[in-house]
């Protein structure tokens, strides 16, 4: 009879990724340290697991997997190391290469979603960033298939997104925001070069490196102009907390200004801490893109300049026309503020999954993220009637680094027009408390007024 229990023993035989010998010495470890097992036999399969992860011959992923019953750890000859998240194209696990030893990122096609146009969107994506290489850009490895499981196999990155970033420390320093956003907008070029619009550019998909390097990422919703067969053309897909006007309104007429649009609320969050238009549901904040201008960002970070703002305006331009046309002049206008490099401390990036499932309790969102917007674009802008929407709103209110977010108290800037932000003056609260006390008791004492008016009237009338 075999000195090691059965369930862990035959899964972990399975599995390919232990042999065993190393089950055996693992098996003699455990019951030289632990007080109470005398023999192999007194072992248990949570003793045995945790002693294999101590072994460096199992991660913890991989353990608690084993110890599920659970076997297939491989996706051809990539071995499964751990779970990173979810994405709205799929899971996403890391990786290594079973010969070359190459650490990666695996996303792979759910199962309920093997569509016909599914693979087709699958396989674009993959087609989309094998055309890519760039040190800002996530590089695509590899792709393939693995019985009825597909796969795209992406560069590794560790450290973390912007967008988990800026929640768990707060916003960045103007510095620290213009070199990952001049970097992102470096790959962003490269990618326009080619002939792609990103499509979805937020922070959640700008990941950054311990030594401040920052990739984008998560070209699943891009497409190419010369490319009319593509069928997201005219999908207005996206999340609703970064859409450009042009989207919303008319998504079979966008250009690569739209991206500049998204990098530009990108920005905006990065040195805020704030969505541009907090709260609402995709509806809100989609009619709110198109006729309502953001606070003014010294609201939320005084040591942001009037230049820089100026920067942010041209960026987020309603009109495209209006709007900063090229990644490259994104780049070179936030050079002066990103020229030292900036870079984050490596206490700054934690190793979080950078994707996550929509529905997970630690991002619970205010926005709907099923949210259909085609009605909206139908009923209210007739040049998108018909349009389909892809649409997620996975950024809201409570974004920032305090995971308490600040609704509006002030109406917004009257105006659409970005470039008017320099104009918006930052009204203390003290400032805006006094006038409020002010208009409420000037009120009350009119309301007070008129009643004892009123009943003065009676009074006299029914007087004999």
């Amino acid at each position: 009879m075999s000195s090691v229990k059965p369930k862990l023993r035959d899964a972990a035989i399975a599995s390919g990724l232990v042999t065993e010998q190393q089950l055996r010495a693992a098996t003699a470890a455990v019951v030289q340290t632990h007080d109470g097992v005398r023999t192999a036999r007194d072992v248990s399969d949570k003793k045995l697991a945790r002693q294999l992860v101590k072994m460096e011959l199992l991660s913890e992923y991989q353990s608690e997997q084993l110890l599920s019953g659970r076997t297939k750890l491989t996706l051809g000859p990539y071995i499964i190391t751990d779970w990173i998240g979810q994405g709205g194209m799929g899971q996403v696990f890391k990786a290594v290469h079973e010969l070359l030893g190459r650490e990666s990122a695996i996303k792979v096609l759910p199962l309920h979603k093997i569509t016909p146009e599914a693979i087709s969107n699958f396989r674009r994506e993959i087609r989309a960033q094998a055309k890519l290489d760039h040190p800002n850009l996530v590089r695509a490895y590899d792709a393939g298939e693995d019985g009825n499981v597909q796969y795209l196999v992406v560069e590794y990155v560790p450290g973390t997104d912007l967008r988990r970033l800026v929640r768990s420390k707060g916003k960045l320093s103007v510095n620290q925001a213009a070199n990952i956003v001049r970097q992102s907008a470096d790959g962003l070029k490269q990618a326009h070069k080619e002939g792609l619009i990103h499509r979805d550019i937020k922070p959640g998909n700008i990941l950054v490196t311990p030594g401040g390097i920052a990739k984008l990422s998560d070209l699943g919703l891009a497409f190419c102009l010369d490319d009319p067969k593509d069928p997201r053309v005219g999908k207005i897909v996206g999340t609703a907390d970064y859409l450009s006007p042009e989207q919303i309104k008319n998504p079979n007429h966008i250009t690569s200004a739209s991206d500049i649009y998204s990098l530009g609320c990108t920005l905006y969050y990065a040195v805020t801490g704030k969505v541009p238009f907090p709260g609402g549901n995709s509806r809100n904040k989609a009619k709110r893109h198109l006729e309502e201008t953001p606070w003014h960002p010294r609201r939320f970070n005084e040591d942001v300049s009037d230049e820089f703002v100026d920067l942010m305006s041209d960026m987020m331009a309603k009109d495209p026309r209006q709007r900063i046309q090229t990644a490259n002049e994104v780049a070179e206008r936030l050079s002066p503020w990103a020229e030292d490099n900036s870079p984050l401390r490596d206490e700054d990036l934690d190793e979080r999954p950078r994707w996550t499932s929509p529905n997970s309790s630690i991002d619970t969102q205010q926005t709907d993220p099923n949210m259909d917007i085609a009605e909206l674009a139908m009923s209210e802008m007739s040049d998108a009637s018909g349009s389909h929407a892809t649409m997620s709103g996975d950024d809201s209110v409570t974004e920032g680094g305090s995971n308490s977010g600040v609704m509006r108290t002030k109406p917004p800037i009257p105006t659409s027009v970005a470039s008017k932000y320099k104009s918006a003056g930052h009204l203390p609260d003290e400032v805006l408390f006094s006038k409020t006390i002010l208009i409420v008791s000037t009120g009350v004492a009119l309301l007070v007024g008129a009643l004892v008016g009123f009943l003065a009237g009676v009074f006299m009338y029914a007087a004999p």
